[in-house]
């Protein structure tokens, strides 16, 4: 949430709520917290259970980019550690787009749409 807050304009963490004692996790961890990536809101929730899954790029964040400068800083630094699904091009439907899962194997789609 701290990484993807840092990276993209226009955004926020709302609110943090922590674990307290004998509340399944270590004290003071979040537990869950609500954050904004350009205006888009999200929230990030752990919970003591050990679920059996992951992320998977069925889900994707699709986020909009407002210029070049921004969705080439996006997709460099969103790669860094992670994979490139779709490599940044102009796949027709955009004037530029691209698909990744990042370092925490999170799916981001990020778009330039055309016009």
């Amino acid at each position: 949430m701290n990484y993807y807050t840092s990276l993209i304009e226009d955004s926020s963490i709302t609110n943090i709520v922590r674990y307290g004692a004998d509340q399944g996790r270590k004290e003071g961890t979040v537990m869950q917290a609500p954050f904004s990536l350009k205006g888009q809101e999200f929230m990030c929730m752990d919970s003591p259970p050990v679920h059996d899954f992951t992320f998977t790029p069925s889900f994707s964040v699709f986020l909009t980019c407002d210029s070049e400068d921004e969705m080439n800083h996006l997709y460099e630094s969103l790669l860094m550690e992670g994979e490139a699904l779709m490599p940044l091009d102009d796949y027709g439907f955009s004037k530029k787009f691209g698909w990744i899962n990042d370092k925490f194997g999170v799916s981001w789609q990020l778009n330039l749409p055309i016009g």
